[in-house]
């Protein structure tokens, strides 16, 4: 049986909030700092943007259910020469959701892409997290070297479901993905609150984040959620990591889920199964940080943005 790492990513992490109440409830939460100098955000198509500092362009994506805000810390410790493009995507933490969100991945990256070629036509730095770093995936292999200039992915993967089966393939992972999209549109919110708190536990190590975490997700449009779940569930960027030429830095996390039997060495060998076809790849494991390594670790995510800068 192959090793299963709970923690590697939101998804996983949120697949044990969600087994609670018989679908999949997500939770990627907030930051609780708020950038005081900061430009009020503005939107852009369906996306927020809120920018801040000048200099170089960093684009900034969080992950699901996350706000922009989750990276106002990250770019404070970037500053001075760098301009921070944090992206709020729609229908996560109280901001509006399409009025279609089928094919949500897809959608996000076009209206990305679309942003980088208006803020940084040159090129710019992506930071991912998450459904964040599967976003900067996307925009890497379709469009590296020309708006992506390096890619920093923060413990997110190609193809999720083949943290348990390597040779699982996406149709038949579709009935499940199903049956958990369904199950998360069609579950009860009462209670909800109650059973999500101590699962928001083995995110963060920063347990005064914990109420944000569980309040932007209840604050998240759940069709959206469901919609963006079931299509992580089902997409493999496996086959176009080939595709990426641009330097791209993966960092991971695994210390959550210590207790129930991960290493750093079996979550390492996971990132670097998955990882196999990109290359040049520079992968790092946190010694410590649960999921949201801007919080736990911020000087590993902090270095692997300035090593990137560094190489441009």
């Amino acid at each position: 049986m192959q090793q299963q790492h709970p923690g590697l990513t939101a998804t996983l992490c949120h697949i044990g909030a969600s087994l609670v109440f018989a679908g999949l409830t997500v939770l990627s939460g907030n930051a609780n700092a708020q950038a005081k100098a900061q430009a009020a955000p503005e939107k852009f198509q369906d996306l927020q943007l809120s920018r801040s500092g000048e200099g170089r362009p960093v684009l900034m994506i969080p992950g699901l259910n996350s706000p922009a805000s989750v990276w106002t810390e990250t770019c404070a410790q970037l500053q001075p020469g760098v301009r921070c493009l944090m992206v709020q995507l729609p229908g996560f933490a109280g901001s509006p959701a399409l009025s279609k969100p089928e094919d949500f991945l897809q959608q996000m990256k076009g209206q990305l892409q679309a942003l980088l070629q208006q803020e940084a036509p040159q090129g710019a730095t992506v930071v991912g997290h998450s459904l964040g770093g599967v976003l900067g995936l996307m925009l890497a292999a379709d469009h590296g070297g020309k708006t992506v200039k390096q890619l920093v992915v923060v413990d997110s993967l190609p193809f999720l479901p083949g943290i348990q089966n390597p040779a699982a393939t996406i149709e038949q992972v579709k009935p499940m993905a199903e049956g958990m999209r369904q199950g998360m549109r069609n579950a009860p919110a009462e209670g909800l609150r109650a059973q999500l708190t101590p699962m928001m536990a083995g995110m963060t190590r920063q347990s005064e984040r914990i109420e944000d975490l569980v309040q932007w997700g209840l604050s998240s449009d759940r069709n959206t959620t469901a919609q963006a779940m079931y299509e992580l569930w089902t997409t493999d960027l496996r086959p176009q990591l080939s595709q990426i030429r641009v330097p791209t830095t993966v960092l991971g996390a695994w210390a959550a889920y210590e207790r129930m039997g991960s290493t750093q060495a079996s979550t390492r060998a996971i990132f670097e199964r998955q990882y196999a076809d990109l290359k040049g790849l520079d992968l790092q494991m946190s010694d410590k940080g649960y999921h949201f390594l801007m919080w736990d670790d911020p000087s590993l995510v902090v270095g692997a943005v300035k090593k990137a800068l560094s190489a441009n």
